[in-house]
């Protein structure tokens, strides 16, 4: 009997992905699905997705757009697609941690930081929200998890994006309209997710097991669950002792040097996730269970104690997210059966003062049966801001709560005019209809310290009748305006029109930067207050010109003018001395070329990379020039970006450019530094032709950013800076702004940005095809393959494996021998036609034990598949 099975092990592979449609072929039927944007991305969760399944056997899985290869790399030399292997080994490693197995690299690139969710979107293509979506309908998770979406100051652009990807998708992958070919040409079904959370919550709380109930949001309407990290586990360590150790996987990071989470739990906190939508009942805000570790599964995946059967509907929908006190609007409840509920009742719970209409019978809910009870909610007189609209249904089998937003307010409001950025968001959140999701950034505009600029207040009108009146401004004490008061046209139902006013800061004394920077006013109309804004200050200066150009020698001896304090703290650990991290700054201009010197105080250099090594300057001592031509960039691809390291493992500086319009060697710039005991001046000469486009000399964008490292391990602590905000360097909104008096400005078109547009891609990713063969699902979130191709058979012979393939036409197969060290060889192989092909894929080391070959296989009609063979 051995030797008959030896025998049909030769002939056949141990494991082929099937050629079958998805839906039938998936063997991964997941209960929660996070949607990231980078491998790590969800490490801050994985405290809560480790009770989850310890607790409750919930299986969840990571949907990572990209591998990362745009970030750093503090363990090795790896870079590009080479840097994405190790990072996808390292997310695949930390997850498992909390039980986590499926990771889903969707192969979109990582270029550099960005705060622009657009310029994400445009670099990452039109596919991937097909892709998101493609994984949701396989894998059929009750609870998507995500990111925050918003364009909150220093958020990532990419997290951004891929937070309205998952937010998009929540409500495509139930759509059967929504990318139709899945439904009819792969096999799948649609899916609807039961209940959809971004991560993190704007609000306070306490630390300890009251976390949760102690939450205090900063809108009252908001569902915020939190998930206490000071639990014990099975092993008797608290989740967040195990999250902080998965965490530390991510060396390549810098993460490796986290340091130990408190050992008393009474000081740790929570997780904490906010909810978006939700197609199930879920806790009642205040109540036990919206406080308990099941608060999120509760509906979903868990039942509580009184609660409806699982597989229970409920939702609530108003007929306007804008209502205004005294003017009724209509409110439906739909529950829906899947199992028998008897009678079943809803009824309303709104704020003080409204009034409620309807009678919420909603009969007997046999199984398979639904039904909507309809009302009519008036808001109270003086009713304003955010309000919770909620239901509870009750049955003859348990009872449920759902809830939905709704914002009160006058029929014409005013709110200051949008940044580019905030503006698209805004729109996306009425294109997704999501209406809960507006409003989370505070309007925003910059002022260069005792500067002007133009403010338009945007006044719409969310009433039923045409409306004319009067918008006022009230300004905090050091800013004047043109006139505090201007009238607004006749506007139809739904018009807008924007106001302008001219505001001066009149006292330069008043702090700028993330010092105290922000103003806030308020923005009245027709005497109502309807939007509360706020002004950012940001230093300016006035770059004086050299009669003779500054000897680029490393010294700052021969620049005229003041020097610019770049010692505020923008993101890190705090200095504790000005000697251990302080700098200045001086600039002159000489012609057609900008000069800068900055003397930095640092009583401890960081790591001398290589030469060769020169990127990613964050990991260790550098100083980072940041010129926007015309202070107008909405991103920093139509910026310039120079940084300067100060030493190098060879002695000399090096210069390089990042995250800017063309990333690379600093070519053109000349740099020189001088390094002394406490401190280095590093000393650049930036031709004004390399910046992307005409300078204008009224209103350059201009930014000196420090890093500052002290550790050998290739990590950075502390950012200081001129004009600081967090996320600044990618945020050219809010750097500083130069002027150039005398600066004849050369007409120069801007060139088109250069952004990395390469990523490994999962038929390269033995770990990904691995995966595929186990859940038997194509690669990256695409389809499956066209044309059908698998590995057969796999044969030690000497330094090599002999891999015979079997295709049902023409492709590439992606071959590698591995065993459990990893990879000790791969090929890529052209089957030219439909047959069997034999190749030799040589070795890089012996393999041991139980070695296999994996395959991955791409055919040229499209599609991906894998397999796998045990060698002999």
């Amino acid at each position: 009997m051995r030797l008959f099975l030896s025998a049909l092990l030769m002939l056949v592979p141990a494991v082929v992905a099937a050629p079958a449609p998805a839906a039938a072929a998936a063997a991964v039927d997941l209960d929660a699905l996070f949607v990231g944007a980078h491998p790590d991305d969800e490490a801050f969760s994985l405290s809560t997705l480790g009770q989850w399944n310890e607790d409750h056997r919930v299986r969840t899985g990571v949907v990572t757009v990209t591998r990362g290869e745009g970030g750093g790399n503090a363990v090795g030399p790896e870079e590009g697609p080479a840097l994405g292997l190790l990072r996808e080994a390292e997310e695949r490693a930390a997850v498992a941690r909390a039980g986590v197995r499926e990771v889903f690299n969707l192969d979109d690139v990582d270029f550099y930081y960005t705060v622009s969710a657009p310029l994400t979107d445009q670099v990452w293509g039109g596919d991937t929200l097909e892709k998101v979506v493609r994984v949701v309908r396989q894998t059929r998770p009750e609870v998507l998890l995500t990111m925050d979406p918003a364009p909150t100051p220093g958020n990532h652009g990419n997290h951004q994006e891929a937070a309205r990807l998952a937010v998009e998708a929540f409500y495509a992958a139930a759509d059967p309209k929504a990318f139709p070919e899945q439904l009819t040409k792969e096999g799948l079904k649609p899916f609807a997710p039961a209940r959809l959370l971004t991560g993190g919550g704007r609000g306070t709380s306490q630390p300890g097991p009251s976390c949760a109930a102690t939450f205090q949001p900063a809108n009252p309407a908001q569902n915020v669950y939190g998930v206490w990290s000071g639990r014990a586990s099975g092993s008797g360590r608290t989740w967040a002792a195990i999250e902080r150790d998965a965490q530390r996987v991510y060396a390549s990071q810098g993460w490796a040097v986290f340091p130990d989470v408190p050992a008393d739990p009474a000081q740790l906190g929570c997780d904490f996730f906010t909810q978006v939508d939700a197609r199930v009942p879920f806790p009642e805000p205040g109540s036990p269970a919206a406080a308990a570790p099941t608060a999120i599964l509760d509906g979903a995946l868990t039942r509580p104690a009184g609660g409806l059967p699982l597989g229970t509907g409920l939702t609530l929908r108003t007929s306007a997210f804008d209502v205004r006190e005294g003017t009724p609007f209509t409110v439906e409840v739909t529950a829906s059966a899947r199992e028998p509920l008897g009678r079943a009742r809803a009824a309303l719970r709104v704020p003080a003062g409204w009034t409620v209409a309807g009678s919420g019978d909603l009969g007997r809910l046999a199984a398979g049966r639904s039904a909507t009870a309809r009302f009519t909610v008036t808001p109270a007189a003086g009713a304003s801001g955010r309000a919770r609209i909620g239901a509870v249904l009750t049955t003859e089998r348990g009872r449920g709560y759902t809830d939905r937003q709704v914002e009160a307010g006058p029929a014409v409001r005013g709110q200051q005019q949008l940044l580019p950025q905030v503006a698209q968001y805004e729109r996306w959140t009425s294109d997704v209809g999501v209406p809960q999701l507006r409003g989370l950034v505070t309007p925003v505009l910059t002022l260069p310290s005792g500067g002007s600029r133009q403010v338009g207040v945007v006044v719409t009108n969310v009433g039923g009748a045409a409306r004319s009146g009067t918008v006022r401004i009230g300004l905090p004490a050091g800013f004047t305006a043109d006139r505090t008061e201007a009238g607004y046209p006749e506007l139809a139902p739904g018009a807008s029109a924007t106001v302008p006013f001219t505001v001066t800061n009149t006292d330069t004394a008043l702090k700028t930067s993330n010092e105290g920077g922000d103003y806030a006013y308020t923005v009245t109309v027709d005497g109502v207050v309807t939007g509360r804004p706020a002004l950012e200050l940001v230093p300016a200066t006035t770059i004086p010109r050299a009669a003779t150009a500054p000897a680029v020698d490393g010294d700052d001896g021969d620049y005229p003018g003041p020097a610019l304090d770049v010692s505020r703290l923008w993101e890190g650990t705090a200095c504790s001395s000005a000697a251990d991290c302080s700098a200045t700054a001086k600039l002159a201009w000489h012609e057609d070329t900008l000069y800068v010197a900055v003397r930095v105080k640092d009583d401890v250099l960081g790591t001398r990379l290589a030469a060769a090594d020169c990127k990613r300057h964050w990991r260790t001592d550098s100083v980072e020039i940041a010129l926007d031509p015309r202070g107008t960039s909405e991103n920093t691809s139509t910026t310039f970006k120079a940084a300067v390291l100060p030493v190098t493992a060879e002695g000399p500086p090096c210069a390089l450019r990042d995250a800017d319009n063309h990333q690379g060697p600093a070519t053109g710039v000349r740099i020189a530094s001088k390094v002394a005991a406490g401190e280095y001046v590093v000393e650049a000469a930036v031709p004004l032709e390399l910046l992307p486009g005409s300078v204008d000399p009224r209103h350059l964008g201009l930014n000196i950013l420090v890093y500052d490292s002290d550790t050998q391990d290739k990590t950075g602590q502390t950012r200081i800076g001129w004009s600081t905000w967090g996320g600044v360097q990618g945020d050219p909104y809010r750097w500083g702004v130069a002027s150039l008096d005398g600066y004849q400005a050369a007409e120069r078109p801007a060139p088109d940005p250069v952004i990395p547009d390469t990523a490994l891609s999962s038929l390269d990713s033995p770990q990904s095809l691995e995966q595929a063969v186990r859940v038997r699902l194509p690669l990256a979130g695409g389809p499956p393959a066209a044309d059908a191709g698998a590995v057969v058979s796999a044969v030690r012979a000497g330094q090599a494996v002999r891999v015979t393939f079997r295709a049902a036409g023409p492709g590439r197969a992606h071959l590698f021998a591995r065993d459990a060290q990893g990879t000790a060889g791969g090929k890529v192989v052209t089957v030219a036609a439909k047959g069997t092909v034999t190749a030799s894929v040589p070795l890089t080391r012996a393999l041991a034990g139980d070695a296999t070959v994996v395959a991955g296989w791409e055919p040229s009609r499209g599609g991906t598949s894998a397999s796998q063979a045990h060698l002999r």
